[in-house]
């Protein structure tokens, strides 16, 4: 399959399924840290969603998708998540502009979940229910995959795509915040380290969508 894995700068999701044996390609507007420029589109993502068009990876080459098989994506988080629902009102006064930064992330999911593609998987983690997102089509947890973490996530599927498989079902230790990986990840990569896929996580991607 040619897989789209969107706003992933780790490259775990893409990894998995090289492995697999399929062409997947990771897109951010940021540099790939997975060590794999040639697979990594430095990009904003919308214009590729659709397919039918040419694009660069980081090692220079270039490439032509007709149209994608699958898109996995994990769309910026930061105004939609239920988790940052105290920085969008305080003391019952709502930060308008946080509210519009909100909007134009709903617009961007909507833009993916959209796009001209058979199969399409958008991840998540709880939303502001402000902000009407779709019903979830799964909720899955990293501790169902091996990695002791409690951290309900959502996934909306679009098109014939199979539930994600639970691997390795482990009783969680950690909630996200006390899991030692995060809670001592600070200073300006903080959210990024934060937001990267688990690789358990994306194995069970691979496994069950490849």
């Amino acid at each position: 399959m040619k897989i789209l894995v969107a706003c992933e700068e780790s490259q775990a999701v893409c990894k998995a399924f090289r492995v697999k044996g399929h062409e997947a390609y990771s897109c951010d507007i940021v540099m790939c840290s997975g060590g794999r420029p040639e697979w990594h589109i430095w990009s904003d993502v919308r214009p590729l969603l659709n397919g039918g068009r040419s694009f660069r990876t980081c090692n220079g080459e270039d490439h032509y998708i007709d149209r994608w098989d699958m898109i996995i994506a994990f769309p910026p988080c930061t105004y939609l998540s239920k988790a940052g629902s105290s920085n969008l009102i305080k003391d019952g006064v709502m930060d308008f502009a946080r509210f519009e930064k909100g909007l134009e992330a709903v617009k961007f999911f909507n833009n993916i979940l959209s796009a001209k593609c058979g199969k399409i998987v958008i991840e998540n983690p709880v939303p502001i229910s402000l902000f009407g997102l779709p019903v979830p089509s799964q909720v899955i947890q990293p501790y169902y995959f091996g990695v002791p973490v409690s951290k309900m996530t959502y996934l909306w599927f679009k098109g014939d795509v199979p539930f994600l498989c639970p691997t390795n079902v482990v009783k969680p230790q950690y909630s996200f915040k006390t899991f030692p990986q995060f809670k001592n990840s600070n200073g300006k990569y903080r959210q990024r380290n934060r937001s990267k896929t688990f690789p358990e996580v994306a194995e069970a991607m691979a496994l069950s969508w490849g």
